[in-house]
């Protein structure tokens, strides 16, 4: 039956490819470390919350307890983008952790924890390009409690709306230079522009010069009576 059952207390198969650690060397930091990495979090779940969860699992009275929880951060937004350490004095609370929180809901997540080899100043930032997780770059689905579409998703999204808005432009401008469009944007019959302004300006013009003319025959017709 063991060979079919996974054991929840066993650190994953999972190495950080920025390690500059032998494996060796991380099996032994394994073996009695007591930090955790945990992943899949909200955006929005906040350290206090990760306390309430994570102390469930403190020793106090064996000396125990958590040191601290370091919360992931967006390299460029220096806002939480879904990952975070917590440190503990024991090693047997972090493998608790592994027994009875990972795999439990935050927030309405599903969180997973795993034993790390010890965190380093500058890890709590995403390696991501957008400055989150590498994950979310890629993430093709939406989901709300990690900032919407995946970062290459979002930017697909853009460059399809600012299509749109140019194709839009064009016919609009085409539209409008054959008259189609009045100044306001209303449909106004075609021939309307400013070369049909041009012809009534010149009838108005020969007009007032036909009725000028009138005039003056009308009255060099009254001094002869």
């Amino acid at each position: 039956m063991a060979q079919v059952v996974t054991c929840l207390d066993q650190p994953s198969s999972y190495r950080d490819n920025r390690s500059e650690i032998d494996r060796e060397t991380e099996r032994r930091l394994l073996a009695q470390s007591s930090t955790l990495y945990v992943g899949n979090l909200s955006f929005y779940t906040t350290e206090a919350q990760m306390y309430e969860l994570f102390s469930t699992c403190a020793r106090p009275d064996e000396g125990g307890g958590i040191k601290r929880i370091i919360m992931g951060l967006d390299r460029h937004q220096k806002t939480p983008c879904g990952f975070a350490f917590v440190e503990y004095f024991l090693h047997s609370e972090a493998v608790d952790c592994l027994r009875y929180i990972s795999g439990t809901k935050l927030d309405e997540r599903v969180i997973r924890c795993d034993i790390d080899p010890g965190y380093k100043e500058g890890r709590q930032f995403g390696r991501g390009k957008s400055g989150g997780q590498v994950r979310d770059e890629f993430r093709q689905e939406y989901d709300s409690g990690r900032g919407g579409w995946g970062h290459q998703r979002l930017e697909e999204e853009k460059r399809r709306q600012e299509q749109e808005r140019l194709r839009s432009q064009i016919q609009f401008d085409t539209y409008a230079a054959v008259g189609g469009l009045g100044m306001a944007g209303a449909d106004v019959p075609r021939g309307e522009g400013a070369g049909a302004d041009r012809q009534k300006r010149g009838r108005s013009e020969d007009e007032d010069i036909e009725r000028r003319e009138d005039e003056k025959r009308l009255r060099g017709e009254r001094d002869d009576e």
